[in-house]
């Protein structure tokens, strides 16, 4: 049962996850691209397209820390592991719990923040978008990165208990 519903969330998030930062990176792309012939061909820049890349790059740093962690791909120092071995599963349901106190915080101060941000109604420079818009990504990161840790904990303890019986 909890697998099926894992499976489900899983399949949900990885549609959003992908599907978001693909749309983002491509237009990010278009706009840059666009840009550069305006630049060189016209003698003309748009001047929101260098704001719209900061916004990717915020975009798919933020979202793709949780298909990071979803991927087991973040960045671990395992010289432990190495060294003693035996150490393997306590050192990565340790980080994995470490992973979760920070995807938490992220989720409790970015939603204060955003709050916040909220409250003093600023726009960015240029293409006046709320920055409200720009701080509620990171209670995003944080709850996304919450559920790809606890999905990777599940599957970890999983694997675990399948090896020792």
């Amino acid at each position: 049962m909890m697998k099926k519903i894992l499976n489900t969330v899983d399949k949900g998030l990885t549609l959003f996850e992908e599907w978001s930062i693909f749309l983002m990176v491509m237009t990010g792309l278009l706009a840059l691209f666009a840009n550069v012939v305006l630049r060189y061909a016209f003698n003309y820049t748009l001047a929101w397209s260098e704001e719209y890349i900061k916004l990717v790059l915020i975009y798919t740093t933020f979202i793709g820390l949780s298909v990071s962690v979803k991927n087991k791909s973040m960045v671990k120092v395992d010289v432990l592991i190495q060294f003693f071995p035996k150490t393997r599963f306590p050192l990565i349901v340790f980080s994995n719990l470490a992973t979760i106190v920070f995807s938490l915080l992220m989720l409790v101060y970015g939603w204060k923040m955003a709050i916040q941000q909220a409250s003093t109604g600023q726009t960015t420079i240029i293409m006046q978008i709320p920055m409200v818009c720009l701080y509620a990504l990171i209670p995003l990161m944080g709850g996304l990165t919450l559920i790809r840790t606890l999905q990777v904990l599940y599957q970890d303890i999983a694997a675990e208990k399948a090896k020792k019986s």
